[in-house]
This record gives structure tokens, sequence and C-alpha cells, in this order.
């Protein structure tokens, strides 16, 4: 691994083995992590963002299990380390994370500082006065009073609890701190006080952060690259600059479009079709086939290759160099872009309603004008 790389993850495929079936949750997830640098994942709920995250601590539950792939942590193979071993190798000395829905994560009959503490004893056994002012430290770092340490949870605002719980990820100098849902319940204001001080901190202290969210917009303003996700594959990763300017494969694009821009005349946002598959049995080929609007015949037989396009990783048959894929520009079967039967397969009962009521309020329009 190169020196600069602190964290390189190599077809790692994580599961949860339920009584219903094999949930597929992660599969064949590639990608590496430059020191100082960021990554953003991106995708729909149950697209296996949260569960690369734990996979990274090696803290995946049961059922759930890592089952191939490696994890390079700055030279320690993660998916080799026992629960021990992880505790105190890893999680929080080199890798801490801030967990979804964060702000709840706090006992309520224990103080700010009691909490906090308790990494410093675990891995440092540094107690008393001493873990006060490393905790009083870090508080100021994410613009707290250090008097904080003093107060209970429910004397804190939202905010303030989500900057705790960021200090409380920053106390140990970890190599990495992955952000799962950073923002998630708060106002725009204060989500964008926390994004600033997120992009200070990762200057300041030189750490690498992975942000997890499903909002594209803050991650323009935090990451270096982007790694977009759908249904446990990642299906495009690159330099967010790129992505944003040019999204390759047809998920992205259609997530693209469907952010409104106050720079540009946009008529209607986009949107996709359908619901995400169920991982217990997912579709054939590749599995947002049935939701593409420029799926191929070739995309519902053969699962395909990631693919090397200007620089970005996409994992789409469209840039297939095969001479019989790239005779096949056009679907030969329904998806549900195109038919009511596919559309009601993949959508339901209720989204077939929305769809049919917007079609609806289109033809009143039209005839209005």
């Amino acid at each position: 691994m190169a020196d600069d790389t602190v964290l390189k993850v190599d077809e790692l495929c994580t599961h949860y083995l339920t009584t219903d079936g094999e949930v597929m949750a992660l599969d064949d997830a590639s990608f590496e992590l430059k020191r100082g640098s960021s990554i953003g994942v991106a995708g729909e709920s149950g697209c296996g963002k949260s569960t690369l995250a734990f996979s990274l601590l090696n803290q995946v539950q049961p059922p759930g299990e890592i089952m191939s792939g490696s994890i390079d942590l700055d030279g320690i193979e993660v998916t080799e380390l026992s629960e021990k071993e992880a505790r105190r190798k890893i999680r929080w000395k080199k890798i801490s994370m801030v967990f979804q829905g964060a702000m709840e994560i706090m006992t309520p009959v224990y103080t700010v500082g009691h909490q906090m503490k308790e990494p410093l004893k675990y891995h440092k056994d540094i107690t008393g006065q001493e873990a006060r002012k490393i905790c009083e430290k870090y508080l100021e770092l994410v613009n707290l009073d250090g008097s904080i340490f003093d107060r209970y949870p429910h004397e804190l605002s939202g905010g303030q609890k989500q900057r705790v719980v960021i200090a409380t990820a920053l106390l140990l100098e970890p190599d990495i701190v992955i952000l799962d849902e950073p923002t998630t319940a708060l106002d725009v204001v204060v989500e964008a006080r926390i994004m600033n001080d997120l992009k200070r901190l990762r200057e300041e202290l030189d750490i690498s952060m992975i942000f997890i969210t499903h909002d594209l917009s803050i991650l323009a303003e935090v990451s270096d690259n982007l790694s977009i996700m759908y249904a446990g594959w990642i299906v495009e990763f690159g330099s967010a600059n790129k992505i944003y300017k040019d999204p390759k494969h047809p998920y992205t694009e259609k997530l693209m479009a469907a952010i409104p821009d106050i720079r540009t005349d946009i008529e209607r946002l986009e949107y996709i079709p359908g619901v995400p598959p169920n991982l217990v049995n997912p579709p054939s080929g590749c599995r947002f086939h049935p939701r593409c609007h420029k799926a191929m015949e070739v995309c519902r037989e053969l699962v395909p290759e990631t693919y090397d396009v200007d620089g970005v990783r996409v994992k789409c048959h469209l840039y297939s160099e095969d001479e019989s894929i790239a005779e096949s520009r056009e679907a030969t079967y329904e998806t549900a872009y195109e038919d009511e039967s596919a559309s009601e397969e993949y959508v339901g009962e209720k989204g077939k309603e929305v769809s049919e009521g917007l079609a609806e309020a289109e033809k009143a329009e039209a005839m209005e004008e």
C-alpha cells in the first residue's frame, strides 16, 4: 500500500444470514482513501452504506458477517482481527465513527464528561484532570464551551449533542473518522455550521473522513471523491468534481438530475421509478436494470464489470468494449420507465397512483395553456 494511502478496501462482501435467506447487503466493494482526503458515500436507503461503515470497523452485528475481501487499514488487515483485537488496535485509535442518530446515543443519566472520558481511560489509561483537559480541548475544537463537560445530555440542543459526539470521535486522534448521516434531524443553519466545522477539522488535524448521507448537495461541499452505491454495489467511484459535472452511471445521472439547481432553469426535477430490489433475491444481471432508462438486453443477463472511464470507475455495460454488448444500445424488454405492468411490479400500487396523479396534473396543465 502506498505511503499516502491510509485505507485500501478490496472486493469486500458483507452479507446478513437471515431466516429468509442471505441478504447481499455489500458486494465487491473496492476503493482507496488517501491520508487527509475525504470520500462521500451516497445512495438510497438500504443500499449498503452503513453496512460498509460497520465492516470497516469490523463491527458488523449478527446475523451479519464479512464473507470475503480485505480491508487494509494503515498496514493492519481488519478482517483478520478478533473482537478483542479490533477494540484494542483500531476502534477509536485508528478509525472512529459518528453513528447515525448520534444525538440519541448518549446515556441520559451520566454527564457529557463522564461519557467522553471512557475512550481515554480504556485506550490510554488517562483519567482525572488530565482527561478533563483533553475533553475540553476537543469540545472547544468543535465550537463548544468547555463547561459543557459537566452538563447532562438533556441540557444540550440537538446541534450541541452532535458536536459532542464528533468531539468524542476525535479524542484519540484517529487516522479516519466515519460520519454516518452527521446532520440528520438538524435545521439547515446548524447543519451548515457543523459541516463547516468538519471541513476545518479535517484540515487542522490532517485526518481522513468518510461521509455517508442521502444528501448529495452536502457531499459537494466536503468530499474529494464520491462513492455512489446501489443495492450493495459501488456503481460509480471517482473525483467528486468529475462525477458532479459529468455522471457516467445511469443511476448517478438520475440522482444528480433530482437535485435543484438555482443557477439553471429546470422545468422539472428527475426521479427514478420503482424501489430498490430485495437483496435476498436481487434481479439477474445488473441490479439496476429494472429501473434503468438506458437498460439493454445484456443488462438483464450479465453482471456488469467495472470500467475506468475518464478516471472514474463505473459498473455499467454502457462502457464495455465488447462488440456484442456495444451493438445493443436499447432495451428489448420493458422496464419500469416504459411499461405499466413493469411499473406496478417495481413501484407498487402506491407508486402507480402517484405516477398517474403526476400524469393527470401534466395533462390539466397542458389544457390550461
